[in-house]
């Protein structure tokens, strides 16, 4: 395992944009027979399915997205290198059906289209999933418009710095990220572990964009589709799950979003469940029938009262673990402004706060793994719950 901090940062920056410099130059569907090959591959021997991971592992949230502008390859590589269990990408689609890496299709906040003449009249208004939004959207660009853009971060209050690498790198497709990815694990004999999820789904089929079988088929492709390969797909689409089960055997999450909430699939089907009723036992009996994990908010694990310090845990750990079902909660960062108010250092928003505190809190419980935009503070603060380490779970 790879681990560092800012000195750590510092000396990888100059590699990691080079890296994902030379990686944005490659044409999707052109992959050699190399990177097409099986993800196991370059593993060495021994190498198993999810079960075999760390607990808890620790999730690099659209990368290294604390650091570098979210859903790049230069997010993805220092990831990697920070020594990040696994690497999430969201995935939307172009106009002209391929997968791209953005975590919403709405692109003005994370590229620079707004600066882009030739696509001034692209801005538009539409209704995604009951809330409308007005900007740009991946599916009305082709994949060689799409490509003309590059990403920037997308907080830039909170994370200036991050803003130094804006303009570095294009919007990725998912097959980039899979040769990346394919090759990275041969360079270091070591599967790299993908967190795949699909967004707004039921919007995009009925605009006759479907992510599943598109994604079905690069899994396929690049050895990712069996039981005890190295990827988890994610959604908070329940029914993007069932089908994704129909066509690949590869491990699968269901998202949970704030208790009150129901899945937009659940809205457009009017089934009445929300998610309270899914993190109930039933509804996570429901969920074990065709995925092997959730990935709860954390505020479903400890809710946060008014002031916004946290309260009493709930049993969703306990509960899920009954039903077989890992836990992927999302997300850990850095950041007073995203703290719980009782790990927050000052008044500066944008100052780090006892990250470290919130870490251990969430770990207490038992957590199988966590989504974080630092993984290098996630696994430091991981390393004292996995097995040897001191610290029974």
């Amino acid at each position: 395992m790879t681990q560092g901090g800012a000195a750590r940062r510092t000396v990888l920056g100059a590699a990691v944009l080079a890296a994902g410099t030379g990686i944005t130059g490659l044409t999707a569907g052109t992959a050699d027979a190399a990177d097409a090959a099986d993800d196991r591959s370059g593993s060495g021997h021994g190498d198993g399915g999810y079960r075999d991971l760390p607990v808890p592992l620790v999730i690099g949230h659209r990368g290294a997205s604390g650091y570098r502008p979210e859903h790049t390859l230069g997010s993805y590589q220092l990831a990697l290198d920070l020594g990040a269990d696994v690497i999430e990408q969201d995935l939307v689609p172009t106009k002209d059906g391929h997968l791209v890496c953005r975590h919403e299709n709405e692109i003005g906040g994370t590229t620079d289209v707004a600066d882009h003449p030739e696509f001034t009249g692209r801005r538009t208004t539409k209704t995604v999933d009951g809330v409308s939004v007005t900007g740009w959207f991946t599916e009305d660009f082709t994949l060689a418009e799409l490509k003309t853009l590059r990403a920037k971060e997308r907080i830039p209050a909170v994370r200036q710095r991050n803003t130094l690498y804006d303009g570095q790198w294009a919007v990725p497709t998912f097959e980039e990220v899979l040769r990346w990815a394919n090759r990275e694990g041969r360079r270091r004999d070591k599967r790299v572990w993908l967190h795949v999820e699909t967004k707004h789904p039921t919007y995009f089929r009925g605009l006759g964009l479907g992510l599943e079988e598109p994604l079905a088929k690069l899994l396929r492709r690049y050895g990712r589709d069996g039981r005890d390969a190295a990827v988890f797909l994610q959604s908070f689409e329940p029914s993007s799950i069932q089908r994704l089960s129909r066509l690949v055997s590869a491990p699968r999450v269901v998202l949970l979003s704030a208790a009150n909430t129901r899945p937009w699939d659940f809205e457009t089907a009017k089934d009445p469940r929300t998610v309270a009723d899914l993190v109930k036992p039933e509804g996570l009996k429901w969920i074990a029938g065709f995925a092997q994990g959730i990935g709860p908010t954390l505020d479903l694990i400890v809710p946060r009262d008014a002031a916004g310090r946290l309260g009493t845990p709930t049993t969703l750990v306990r509960d899920a673990h009954a039903k077989g079902l890992v836990l992927h909660p999302y997300t850990a960062r850095n950041e007073n402004s995203f703290l719980p108010a009782e790990y927050r250092k000052g008044t500066d928003p944008a100052a780090y706060g006892d990250a470290f505190g919130a870490f251990k809190r969430y770990f207490e419980l038992g957590v199988d793994g966590i989504f974080t935009d630092n993984p290098d503070t996630g696994l430091l603060a991981a390393e004292a719950f996995r097995p040897g380490r001191g610290v029974n779970r």
